[in-house]
């Protein structure tokens, strides 16, 4: 676990933090906070199924962190330019005051750490389970600091934000081919930075999207992209979002990774929340790639599932699918 490095440093008395108020930057719902007083932590996190679990544990979370801290401890997240924006943010959080970073190798740990060399001035480090704390203080790196870009189509990304370079390929594919048709209310379940949910409301007849984003920075994105009023944002996890009432459609290019791992249950997931969440005659219209079985998921969940045709050329990594009739028990609408 990235928090019994911490531990053992504190431990060993390797390290010392200062007193008053700790900044925790990125750290994960189940971060060891051994060593660590509750009381004197607040915990900046983005991701809301995190989030949420880091406030079921009695935390104080934040969405950003204000004011100034006595020290700062950066979680690594594994995207190189969004682990250099949250040190950079931590330096200006602590006034160039004690910085902690904690990652695995896998993260990038130690090309941060060559990245720093020469730039702050280094405190120490412990080296553990394949991965490194260090700690250090001072620099300026308001080179690394987080901003804006855009790319392709107009659109403003961040670092850290999925598909931050280019629009995702699997979501280019099923913007093509959403039908001319699509009308009434639908949702974009992990909409990211508002790619597909363009391309949804350029159909007219469409009189309300809600766009459900886990990543506060991605639908912060989606808010720059999307100048429409039909556009609904909502920071949430679409695998228990529901809304206020039943929709026509859903449009889906569901996440099929929990942190490095592949994990297929969560596009399952949101097959069944859209399936919850849709009337009698409505309709999912999904991408995903062609190796993840969610066919069982959505013959379960669909009375009709087909794959539709992807523009010609286009190769075999992908496949667009529709499901309509939802037969699965609908959960109540909040």
């Amino acid at each position: 676990m990235s928090g019994s490095r911490l531990s053992l440093a504190l431990e060993r008395g390797a390290l010392a933090l200062p007193e008053g108020r700790l900044v925790l930057l990125n750290a994960p719902g189940t971060v060891d906070l051994a060593g660590l007083d509750p009381a004197r932590l607040l915990v900046e996190q983005d991701f809301y199924p995190e989030y949420r679990a880091l406030q079921a544990r009695g935390l104080e979370v934040t969405r950003q962190a204000e004011g100034r801290f006595a020290a700062a401890i950066v979680y690594l997240p594994r995207a190189k330019a969004l682990a250099r924006a949250l040190v950079a943010r931590a330096v200006e959080l602590t006034g160039g005051g004690l910085v902690v970073v904690d990652g695995q190798k896998s993260d990038g740990i130690a090309a941060l750490v060559g990245a720093l060399r020469g730039r702050v001035t280094p405190g120490g480090s412990l080296s553990k389970a394949h991965g490194k704390l260090v700690w250090f203080e001072g620099g300026d790196l308001a080179d690394w600091r987080a901003g804006t870009r855009r790319i392709e189509g107009g659109f403003v990304t961040r670092p850290g934000v999925f598909s931050a370079d280019a629009p995702d390929p699997g979501s280019v594919l099923l913007a093509a081919a959403l039908p001319a048709d699509l009308a009434g209310r639908g949702a974009d379940l992990g909409a990211g930075w508002g790619y597909l949910a363009r391309a949804a409301l350029a159909r007219g007849a469409v009189e309300r999207l809600d766009l459900v984003e886990a990543s506060h920075g991605a639908l912060e994105c989606a808010r720059e992209n999307l100048a429409d009023p039909r556009a609904v944002f909502h920071w949430a996890d679409a695998r228990d979002w529901r809304p206020a009432g039943l929709l026509d459609f859903v449009i889906t290019n569901p996440p099929f990774h929990a942190g490095r791992r592949g994990d297929p249950g969560l596009g399952g997931a949101f097959i069944a929340a859209a399936a919850a969440m849709l009337v009698p005659r409505g309709r999912l219209l999904m991408v995903a790639n062609r190796h993840l079985p969610y066919e069982t998921v959505l013959e379960g969940a669909f009375g009709r599932v087909e794959e539709i045709g992807a523009p010609a050329g286009t190769g075999p990594a992908f496949k667009l699918l529709r499901a309509t009739n939802p037969r699965r028990k609908r959960a109540n609408m909040r």
